[in-house]
C-alpha cells in the first residue's frame, strides 16, 4: 500500500493538468482538520486516510475516463469512510440502532461529511451506499457504483497484502 500511496502522491505533485485537477478538487477535504484525524485510525492495512485517498483517486480516474462526474467521485470517494473511531475497538452499543459497523458507518460518514462540507446528491449517494450489498439500498448513480466497486477492490488488495505480510513474518519467525 505504501508504494501505491507514494505513486499517487508523486502523481499529484507532478506538473500534470489531470493530477493537478484531482488535487484541486479534493484540496479542501485534505486540509480539513477533522478529516486529517483519519490518519490516526487503522483500516485494513493502512490508515483510513490512506485508504480513502486511494479509493478516491482511482474512482476519479475511472469516472474521468468514462466521462462521468469525476469531481463527485473524487470527493465522495474521499469521504466514504469519514468515521472517526477505531471500528475494531468501538462499542457496538454506540452505533446507531445497534447496527454492526459495516452497516452503520456510511450514515456516520455522511453525517460527518455534511457537517464539514457542501455535498451534492451524487456525493451523498456515494457515501451512504458504498457498502452495498451489505447495506440493502443499491447505489443510484454510476459514480456511486464505481466508488463502491473501487472500494471493494482496494480493500481486498489491502487485506491480501496484510495477510501475505503476516504469513511471511510467521515464516521468518519459524525459520530463525
Amino acid at each position: 500500500m505504501k508504494k501505491i500511496m507514494e505513486k499517487i502522491e508523486s502523481i499529484i505533485n507532478k506538473k500534470n493538468p489531470v493530477k493537478n485537477e484531482y488535487a484541486e478538487i479534493v484540496q479542501d477535504i485534505l486540509l480539513n482538520d477533522e478529516f486529517l484525524k483519519l490518519q490516526n485510525f487503522y483500516h485494513h492495512n493502512s490508515s483510513i486516510y490512506e485508504h480513502a485517498i486511494i479509493v478516491s483517486y482511482f474512482s476519479y480516474r475511472i469516472c474521468k475516463y468514462l466521462n462521468l462526474d469525476y469531481r463527485s467521485a473524487a470527493r465522495g470517494g474521499l469521504l466514504h469512510d469519514f468515521f472517526l473511531y477505531d471500528w475494531r475497538k468501538h462499542r457496538r452499543s454506540a452505533l446507531t440502532k445497534n447496527k454492526l459497523h459495516g452497516r452503520a458507518h456510511p450514515e456516520i460518514a455522511l453525517r460527518n461529511s455534511m457537517k464539514h462540507f457542501e455535498l451534492n446528491n451524487i456525493e451523498k449517494d456515494i457515501i451512504l451506499k458504498h457498502m452495498w450489498p451489505l447495506t440493502f439500498r443499491p447505489p443510484r448513480y454510476q459514480e456511486s457504483f464505481i466508488v463502491t466497486f473501487t472500494d471493494k477492490y482496494i480493500a481486498s488488495k489491502e487485506y491480501i497484502g496484510e495477510f501475505r505480510k503476516r504469513k511471511m513474518k510467521r515464516k521468518t519467525n519459524t525459520t530463525i
